[in-house]
């Protein structure tokens, strides 16, 4: 068997070290520190903001920024429907109601006339809008909407840090943005995750609660619901030395997705991901749907890719399709028939998209479906 080929996998850039052995060196062991602090600062530098907060997950950065939304019981919150479930679980936490709103086609995120119609009955607290796979949402027509009706936009950039939209970085155009840092995304701290913003005192009182809301007093005294949700100095550590290769592994995804592109110009059956004009992605899962006459199914493709020991995935389910949350209201791209995004599940797949992959690894995944096909 040859060696496994893995769908997106950690990528040490050789430079965090120095800033572990930094913080053993100095006895910062903690969920605090100097690599915290630093790290805050370069991303928030990088993405274009002033405010950051590191925290233990995106999942926890999606959390606090609904919190400081003041979204509790008796709240809506629209959210994309085509996204992992991370995205959602949150507005559950705060006890809010989720909506879910079907994606578009040319980009797969959030469809702008999905939101609409869901602002003709619910009027939100907020909106989690989630950039798939790397590529940017239509933020214009989205924040317009959400403008119009006076309801903030939180960017759940979890997989999309370093896409940009029309010039500006995914996460900086709504209310908050939040990044995941989980193994898999395209920079890691093995798990962790940021949440910025422009309003810097929000992102204090982020900080607050995600040190347990432990107050400025002599004692132990809590005035507020606290949440240990602070990142370590440890895996900041990590994050610095991750985000000073983020252009380089950005590059990398685009040329798996670019080759991957050009090698099934020749398969009919197979359309790649959209890649919509108005910014840059940074590809970090490269997928394609199959056409609707297909005789082969993604199933089909994972099944003989796994055969060569080469990881892949389905596209996500959807929201509003599982068991959880299928009682909630959804809005629809389309009039009738099936929605966007439970075509897209239907008949999409992610390949390997690891930055580690040589020529011959992925040259070994194009073979494999196309012997499938052929």
């Amino acid at each position: 068997m040859e060696k496994r080929v893995l769908l997106a996998s950690p990528h040490m850039s050789g430079l965090e070290m120095q800033y572990i052995q930094e913080a053993f060196d100095t006895n910062w062991i903690a969920p605090l520190g100097p690599n915290v602090d630093s790290f805050e600062k370069e991303l928030s530098h990088y993405v274009g903001t002033d405010n950051a907060a590191a925290l233990s997950s995106g999942t926890a950065a999606i959390h606090l920024a609904l919190k400081s939304l003041d979204v509790g019981q008796g709240d809506f919150v629209f959210c994309s429907s085509l996204t992992f479930s991370a995205s959602a679980n949150p507005i559950i936490y705060q006890n809010a109601t989720p909506i879910f709103i079907d994606s578009e086609p040319n980009s797969w995120n959030m469809s702008p006339v999905a939101l609409e119609k869901a602002f003709q009955k619910f009027i939100p607290k907020a909106v989690v809008v989630v950039h798939l796979y790397g590529q940017s949402a239509d933020m214009d027509k989205i924040m317009e909407i959400c403008n119009k009706y006076n309801v903030p936009l939180i960017e759940d950039s979890a997989e999309s840090l370093g896409t940009t939209y029309k010039g500006k970085y995914s996460g900086t155009i709504g209310r908050f943005g939040i990044y995941s840092f989980n193994g898999n995304k395209i920079i890691t701290t093995s798990g962790g995750g940021m949440l910025v913003s422009e309003d810097g005192e929000a992102i204090k009182k982020v900080r607050f609660w995600a040190t347990q809301s432990r107050d400025i007093a002599p004692h132990y005294q809590h005035s507020e619901l606290g949440f240990n949700y602070r990142m370590s100095n440890i895996l900041a550590g990590i994050g610095r030395g991750q985000l000073k290769v983020l252009k380089q592994r950005i590059f990398k995804k685009k040329e798996i997705f670019l080759t991957y592109k050009k090698a099934f110009e020749n398969l009919p059956d197979i359309k790649m991901m959209p890649i919509c004009n108005y910014g840059e992605p940074n590809y970090w899962l490269s997928s394609f749907t199959l056409t609707e006459n297909s005789k082969i199914t993604p199933f089909d493709i994972m099944a003989e890719l796994e055969k060569e020991n080469i990881e892949s995935r389905p596209i996500w389910k959807p929201m509003h399709l599982q068991p959880f949350f299928e009682g909630y209201d959804f809005f629809s791209h389309n009039e009738d028939g099936i929605s966007v995004s439970e075509d897209i599940f239907n008949r999409g797949i992610c390949l390997p998209s690891d930055t580690k992959m040589t020529q011959e690894d992925q040259e070994r995944v194009i073979q494999t479906i196309y012997r499938l096909f052929k």
